[in-house]
């Protein structure tokens, strides 16, 4: 017997107001301190396990076991598109940023990643590829600690219900929009941004996270698992925030082009958004 429709949409206007909810608390941190490293992260890190409490919270309220989550693992070949689906999309956008003369590649970084490692005695070349191989796999773990607190909530929970009562199409609109907004306090008012105006980096955040919505159902309802969103998001903020975005010295027009506030992965995303919307399985309302 299906779920009434009035029933699951209860639940997802209760699991998004517990989360924008959950979430002020933390940001009224971020805010207060202007800037997003404050308190160590640990002011970030509970905003991005809020969506999980309140999926979790949600179930609660709603007498559901927490079971009915996509804990499980499911098919690995899903886990490593997580991992390599944000290289692809963004790797294009910054060599093509370096090559251009839109942004330089910023070599000045390398003396700060050697005295931070403890590899003063090493030649540039060799820091830059052991920070690139260290960072993409040791640095996962911390990422992963807290896009899976997020990923609980959008892909584990709102993206089953969604698929209980829209099509695929609107099961990657709605739940790119909430995920959106839930970012634009600190994208407005703090320093979540690449330095760009803000209506400018607003509006390509959120190009881009709609579009990197639709991956990421297409990756859930397909492995029906959160596990291989949970490791996309990871990763996207691991190449982006953590290698390539330090990795590239600000010419003039580069805050327009990289990072997640910028027209290059508006356009690569939004690539990658149109193939899995191409290849999902038909999704109907039950």
């Amino acid at each position: 017997m299906s779920e009434p429709k009035a029933r699951v949409w209860k639940k997802i206007v209760c699991f998004y107001a517990l989360t924008m909810l959950f979430s002020s608390v933390c940001s009224a941190f971020v805010l207060h301190a202007g800037k997003m490293d404050a308190g160590n992260l640990l002011y970030v890190t509970g905003a991005m396990w809020s969506p999980g409490l309140a999926a979790l919270a949600t179930k609660k309220l709603f007498k559901e076991s927490i079971r009915d989550l996509q804990w499980r693992w499911g098919d690995a070949r899903y886990a490593w598109l997580g991992y390599l689906i944000p290289i692809g999309y963004a790797l294009p956008v910054y060599l093509i940023t370096w090559i251009t003369g839109l942004g330089g590649f910023n070599m000045s970084i390398l003396p700060k990643v050697a005295a931070d490692f403890g590899w003063q005695n090493f030649s540039p070349s060799l820091t830059l590829v052991l920070f690139v191989l260290v960072t993409a796999t040791l640095g996962m773990v911390g990422k992963l600690s807290r896009a899976l607190g997020e990923e609980i909530g959008w892909r584990g929970f709102l993206v089953p219900e969604l698929a209980k009562v829209v099509g695929f199409p609107g099961i990657g609109l709605i739940s790119g929009l909430m995920w959106a907004f839930y970012h634009f306090p600190v994208l407005l008012f703090a320093n979540y941004n690449a330095g760009a105006p803000a209506w400018y980096s607003a509006t390509c955040f959120t190009i881009s996270v709609v579009s990197d919505s639709f991956i990421m159902a297409w990756l859930t309802l397909r492995a029906r698992s959160l596990w291989p969103a949970a490791i996309l998001h990871a990763s996207h903020n691991l190449f982006i925030q953590s290698i390539l975005t330090p990795l590239t010295k600000d010419t003039g027009p580069t805050k327009f082009i990289i990072d997640e506030f910028g027209i290059g992965l508006v356009i690569t995303v939004t690539i990658g958004a149109i193939i899995a919307w191409r290849s999902s399985v038909l999704w109907r309302p039950h």
